[in-house]
């Protein structure tokens, strides 16, 4: 039976199981993805503390699940497993995890990749930044919008 998990919430979560359970429940999957994204220590120049992540309940859900579904079809994905954290995060904590699996590598990286750059564009999340000069908003990223862009054709 195919999965797709979506899950958003402030628990953190384990690479380790959730790369097991989609191994386990993929037997006609060749390969899977993933992608871990993390907190790191700056961003545009600046040192940065902590972050802390606000999105819209059940919207955020649903854009999730609209991602995964056209990735899915368009890769040809057996199942897909995204967890996004919300709330207050410390560098070096884990923020986000997408795992795709797929018959072949191939179809597998390209889902997981096509999932991060649609996520980014288009899931409602804001982060807030704590740098030394104090809180800030982390504004949207062209480069995030071109990356999304090269998969429209």
């Amino acid at each position: 039976m195919a999965i797709t998990d979506i899950r958003v919430g402030e628990a953190d979560f384990s690479l380790d199981e959730e790369l097991s359970r989609i191994m386990r429940e993929s037997p006609s999957a060749g390969g899977v993805a993933s992608f871990v994204g993390l907190v790191r220590n700056k961003n545009d120049g600046a040192a940065v503390s902590r972050m802390t992540l606000e999105h819209y309940p059940g919207m955020t859900e649903k854009s999730l699940a609209k991602i995964a579904a056209a990735a899915r079809e368009r890769f040809h994905l057996v199942d897909v497993i995204v967890v996004h954290r919300v709330g207050e995060l410390k560098v070096g904590d884990r923020i986000v995890l997408c795992l795709t699996s797929a018959e072949h590598r191939g179809d597998a990286f390209a889902g997981c990749e096509y999932i991060m750059d649609w996520l980014k564009t288009e899931a409602p999340f804001w982060k807030k930044e704590q740098t030394p000069d104090g809180e800030r908003w982390v504004d949207a990223r062209e480069s995030d919008d071109k990356a999304r862009e090269r998969w429209l054709v």
